[in-house]
């Protein structure tokens, strides 16, 4: 085979050749520069990383226990606090940016335009924020200077009383849920404005309550605030059945528009209604309908 190599043509032998040596040089190559760019690789991935923990790991690994609920001021509050009160940790990356920027909360209702706050979450805070007096316009001391010239008592700014964090009633007290206007009810652990007001309202569409299990058919009511509560002399306003048309009888939060129809229906056929059980017969008014409704009817 060698004999035959050098019969070759001169042209042929050159491009054998340099086909051999660079097959030779990649082979070398690949030898003395695999082994080198392998190791490195090899010691990098077994030699431990070192992190500082930064701001973002720390938000990330806690996990607190439980929403606790107390007194905090959005301007001052710290990360834990915050966390401690059920905030996400971006949520409370949020409020340190807002802070940082110059971003002042001035009133309750400013903390409910906090990114990804929910409307239960803000309803279960708003008894709990106490915007700080220094935190408020500074025109509020004009208004201090004002009332101080008009013979008022200076140490009270009628300006800022909706701020306040209002005083609690004790474990031991109670109010009358039937009488209280919403003033009375924010003394109330776990009620704020909102829910006052919801009260009052609910109230009135009901024609008066006559249990303290009504306040659960509020939306997320709170219920640890029932314990403060009760009712003295119960008394309701009620409906005429026999005289209300369907959309008055509609109105009333125990009676949809089909139950508001059968009435009307049953007057018209079977003249008037003396009983609720005179209903009963009626899919819509099952016995624990007929009970809700009784102490709100007449005839």
């Amino acid at each position: 085979m060698i004999r035959e190599f050098f019969y070759l043509q001169k042209s042929d032998r050159k491009v054998i050749l340099t086909l051999l040596a660079v097959i030779v040089s990649a082979f070398i190559v690949i030898g003395v520069t695999g082994e080198d760019a392998t190791t490195p690789t090899t010691a990098q991935q077994k030699k431990p990383r070192k992190f500082s923990k930064s701001r973002n790991e720390y938000y990330a690994s806690y996990k607190p226990k439980k929403t606790e609920l107390f007194p905090f001021d959005p301007n001052t509050a710290d990360s834990t606090q915050l966390l401690r009160l059920g905030l996400q940790p971006w949520q409370v990356r949020n409020i340190y940016k807002y802070r940082a920027a110059g971003g002042i909360y001035r009133q309750p209702l400013d903390f409910a335009k906090l990114y990804g706050l929910t409307v239960k979450q803000y309803r279960q805070l708003e008894p709990y924020i106490h915007i700080s007096n220094d935190y408020l316009p500074a025109s509020s001391l004009a208004n201090n200077e004002t009332a101080h010239h008009h013979n008022l008592n200076p140490l009270k700014d009628t300006t800022t009383t909706t701020y306040q964090h209002p005083h609690k009633i004790k474990p031991t007290e109670h109010i009358a849920l039937n009488t209280a206007d919403t003033t009375t009810l924010i003394t109330v652990p776990g009620i704020g404005p909102y829910y006052a007001r919801k009260i009052v309202q609910y109230g009135h569409k009901l024609g008066g309550y006559v249990s303290i299990d009504q306040l659960d058919e509020i939306d997320d009511f709170p219920t640890e605030a029932k314990k403060y509560m009760v009712i003295d002399n119960p008394s309701t306003i009620k409906l005429n059945i026999n005289q209300l048309s369907l959309n008055e009888l509609r109105r009333h939060p125990y009676i949809n528009f089909y139950m508001a129809k059968a009435i009307t229906d049953y007057r018209r056929v079977h003249g008037s209604i003396k009983s609720l059980n005179d209903l009963r017969l009626i899919k819509d008014f099952t016995p624990d309908v007929i009970k809700r409704l009784t102490p709100y009817v007449a005839y």
